[in-house]
């Protein structure tokens, strides 16, 4: 199946936390990264996920904001380093394609944005992506 949503990184299962209705799912990606899924509990049972599980990670441009820098203080569970690889923008959004250890994301932001963070190609960046964000997927 070919997907519209341009971030899908690989990763292994390393927990599974399974409540009520939702579960959270942590996830080491290939670049040594941590990252967290906030997914139903149907979904881990359908999905047959466990530690040790082979995923990808997928998650839309839109839903990737970015920093300068770590940021304190914030309930995004999910904060990737990374550098910019390249920046589109038009007159009102941008699409910036960042590189982190392992592979890379896109980020789509405001035009404003990019010029706020003066951000270019070789700019240090924290891709802040919430965990209700991320779904994944098996092979």
């Amino acid at each position: 199946m070919s997907l519209s949503i341009r971030n899908q990184i690989a990763g292994t299962v390393t927990a599974v936390t399974v409540g009520e209705a939702m579960a959270t799912v942590k996830v080491r990606l290939e670049g040594g990264q941590e990252i967290t899924a906030a997914i139903t509990a149907d979904a881990v049972k359908d999905l047959g996920l466990a530690t040790g599980s082979a995923v990808k990670a997928l998650v839309k441009a839109t839903e990737v904001a970015l920093a300068t820098g770590p940021v304190e203080g914030l309930s995004i569970r999910n904060q990737i380093p990374g550098t910019v690889a390249d920046v589109a923008t038009g007159p009102a959004m941008a699409s910036v394609k960042v590189d982190v250890n392992g592979g890379g994301l896109t980020a789509a932001v405001t035009a404003d944005a990019v010029e706020a963070l003066g951000l270019a190609a070789g700019s240090s960046v924290v891709a802040l992506i919430k965990s209700t964000e991320i779904s994944l997927a098996t092979a």
